[in-house]
């Protein structure tokens, strides 16, 4: 069964609530851990039930809060001089736009699942005057058709299917000789309260790591042809056939006190986290979730002025042999 699959804006959490630092997922949004950026995300169920298009704000800012970490992983791509540059699982294009800046002779084409969501990054293209093309595919069995590609992105997108290494093996093929594949997954989840919030039980946001790591579990274990696989990404790569594959971990480090629009992002990610755990908290992490996100608190997310964002995302790269 194909997905229609996003990240939490390619750069990021997904927007569902995994684990990973990361919407993403994309974007995240995807954050997992993911944001979810992105993203990205302990799964509301299977990715195809997952209703993108009205995560598009979320996934935008979270693209956007955390891109730090992308314009930090594209430098390590700078000596490469692509004509084709793929995104797959762009979300709304805010990797993709970059990425249209860095390599500004290549054709960069945002791929996604979701036209809603390819809408989004077209006018972000047109309002930050870079070009880019869309191109509406599934995950990961539309990929064939999109042709070869000198640089392949994809970040928490992956996750989001059964058979991980499955995945990989499609992207890598998408490499012309010599391309370069980067995925990314993993990393670490956000911080951005200090240990002790000065209400509540210290603590917090670790046990609420734990409670989205279950739930993400859970999502892998119910999606459709569940492999189980010892994540190790670089190994997975060398096993589609890449060389050269190697992972380096960038930090988006936003230190107090934090802007309006990482402030936002970090509402809307902790909004997100009390909605999808639900009855998963107990009486009192609730209360201390319910005091953070009340406006007029001014020990409240909206008002502190000690809210940072730290996020950990690792990307892991690999080469196509050839010339």
């Amino acid at each position: 069964m194909e997905k229609n699959v996003t990240a939490a804006g390619n750069d990021g959490h997904d927007a569902h609530g995994h684990r990973h630092g990361h919407a993403h997922g994309h974007g995240g949004a995807h954050g997992h851990g993911h944001g979810h950026g992105r993203g990205s995300a302990a799964g509301e169920g299977a990715a195809d039930d997952f209703d993108w298009a009205a995560m598009a704000d979320l996934l935008e800012l979270e693209g956007e809060t955390h891109s730090p970490y992308v314009r930090q992983a594209l430098e390590e791509l700078e000596h490469l001089d692509p004509r084709r540059v793929l995104d797959v699982g762009s979300g709304p294009g805010v990797a993709a736009c970059r990425m249209a800046s860095v390599f500004p002779r290549a054709e960069v084409t945002a791929v996604d699942g979701s036209p809603e969501l390819l809408a989004r990054a077209r006018e972000r293209a047109e309002r930050l005057g870079v070009r880019l093309r869309t191109e509406v595919a599934g995950f990961p069995e539309g990929l064939a058709a999109l042709g070869p590609a000198d640089l392949v992105w994809s970040a928490q997108t992956v996750h989001h299917v059964g058979d991980q290494q499955d995945a990989l093996d499609r992207l890598a093929g998408l490499l012309a000789p010599g391309g370069v594949l980067a995925v990314v997954e993993g990393g670490l989840p956000a911080r951005m309260l200090p240990r002790d919030p000065g209400f509540g039980r210290p603590g917090l946001q670790e046990r609420l790591d734990a409670a989205m790591a279950d739930r993400f579990d859970r999502m892998r274990t119910e999606l459709p042809g569940s492999v189980a696989v010892v994540e190790d990404w670089p190994g997975m790569l060398r096993a589609a056939g890449l060389t050269e594959v190697r992972s380096r971990t960038f930090l988006v480090d936003l230190p107090a006190p934090l802007a309006e629009g990482p402030r936002r992002w970090v509402r809307q990610w902790t909004e997100r986290q009390r909605a999808v755990l639900g009855e998963a908290l107990d009486a009192g992490d609730a209360a201390t979730l319910d005091r953070l996100l009340d406006p007029a608190d001014p020990a409240g997310i909206d008002r502190r002025p000690d809210l940072f964002l730290l996020i950990a995302k690792t990307v892991h790269f690999g080469r196509r042999p050839g010339s």
